[in-house]
C-alpha cells in the first residue's frame, strides 16, 4: 500500500503534466488522467461548463472539475474567497467577479506547473486582487480565520487524508463563513483493480470515498447547516474500465449497485460556539444522460 506522500508524489506528477494539456484533451479523459482512456472517443465525464458563467476565464479552464462550486457559493462583493487545488485559476476568476474590486481571491494549489499558470494568467487578466500560493492544502499557508467563502472543485477526492483537509477548512474560515465544494464519492465499493489503478488515483476516481463517510467528516467537525446543493451520477465508459478489468468483471460492476456520483456540499462555520447538527436537504438532483437503468452508475 502506498504512503500519504506516495499517492500526493502521484498527483503532483501527473498534474504537473496536466497543466500543459488543453481543455479538450483533459475533458476527454478521467479528469486529465493522461492514460485512461483515449482523448478522442469520449465526451467530458465529469466536467460541467463553466462557459456561461460570469467572469469565466477560458485559459484558465482545463476541464478538470466535477462541479461548478462558484455557482452555489453565495459570493458577496467584498468577500476574501479561497480555492482549494486552484489549478490554472478557473474558479478564481469566476469568484473575483463576484467579489468585485473590494474581495480578494486566493489560490492554493501544490504543483507548481498549475501555480506559474495561473500566475500567468491572473498577469494577463491584469487582476491584483487574485493571488496563487504554492502549498498543501493539508496545511494550508493562510492565517486562522482569514476566509468569508471557501471553494473547491474536484480536489478533496485526490487527498489522502481528508479529515485533515477539512480540519484546515475550519481553521481558516471566519466566524460565520461558508464553504460551497464539488467532489467524487461513491455509494458501495469500488472493484480492487480500479483502486489501485495510480492514473484512476490522480484522475479522481480511486481517492474518493463512500458519500455518508464524507458527510460524517464534515459533521463531526462542527460545520453545520450541511446541504448537498447538487448531485449527478458518473458513468466511466466501457473503454475506460477495460484497462482495468475483463468484460465479465465490467458486466458485473455494471450490475452492482455501485455508484460514482458527484456532489456539490455546503456547510457553515457557526458564528460562536454551537452543537455540531447536520441538516441535509437534496435541493438539487442531476443524473447524467449516459447513466442508463440497470448500468450500475445511479
Amino acid at each position: 500500500m502506498q504512503t500519504d506522500d506516495q499517492l500526493k508524489t502521484v498527483v503532483r506528477e501527473a498534474y504537473g503534466q496536466i497543466a500543459s494539456q488543453s481543455k479538450a484533451y483533459n475533458e476527454a479523459s478521467c479528469c486529465g488522467a493522461t492514460s485512461c482512456c483515449s482523448p478522442t472517443d469520449n465526451p467530458a465525464i465529469m466536467a460541467d461548463d463553466y462557459s456561461q458563467l460570469a467572469g469565466y476565464v477560458a485559459d484558465a479552464d482545463l476541464g478538470l472539475g466535477c462541479g461548478l462550486p462558484t455557482q452555489f457559493a453565495q459570493i458577496k462583493p467584498g468577500d476574501t474567497v479561497i480555492d482549494l487545488g486552484s489549478g490554472a485559476g478557473n474558479d478564481c476568476f469566476v469568484a473575483r467577479h463576484e467579489t468585485g474590486p473590494t474581495g480578494k481571491v486566493i489560490g492554493i494549489d501544490f504543483t507548481e506547473a498549475m501555480i506559474s499558470r495561473a500566475r500567468k494568467n491572473a498577469d494577463t487578466l491584469g487582476y491584483n486582487n487574485v493571488e496563487f500560493r504554492f502549498g498543501d492544502i493539508e496545511e494550508m499557508p493562510v492565517a486562522d480565520n482569514t476566509a468569508d467563502v471557501i471553494v473547491s472543485n474536484c480536489v478533496l477526492n485526490l487527498v489522502p487524508n481528508k479529515k485533515n483537509v477539512i480540519s484546515e477548512i475550519w481553521r481558516v474560515l471566519k466566524p460565520g463563513g461558508h464553504f460551497s465544494i464539488s467532489d467524487i464519492v461513491l455509494v458501495g465499493d469500488l472493484p480492487a483493480n480500479l483502486l489501485k489503478a495510480a492514473e484512476l488515483y490522480a484522475g479522481c476516481v480511486s481517492g474518493a470515498i463512500q458519500q455518508d463517510v464524507y458527510l460524517n467528516l464534515i459533521q463531526e467537525a462542527g460545520f453545520t447547516n450541511l446541504t448537498l446543493q447538487k448531485q449527478k451520477a458518473i458513468f466511466l465508459p466501457d473503454e475506460l474500465l477495460a484497462n482495468y478489468m475483463t468484460t465479465d468483471e465490467i458486466a458485473s460492476f455494471r450490475q452492482s449497485g455501485t455508484g460514482i456520483v458527484s456532489l456539490t456540499a455546503y456547510a457553515e462555520k457557526p458564528s460562536k460556539s454551537a452543537k455540531p447538527r447536520v441538516q441535509l436537504i437534496n435541493l438539487t438532483t442531476k443524473t447524467d444522460a449516459r447513466c442508463e437503468p440497470g448500468s450500475g452508475c445511479c
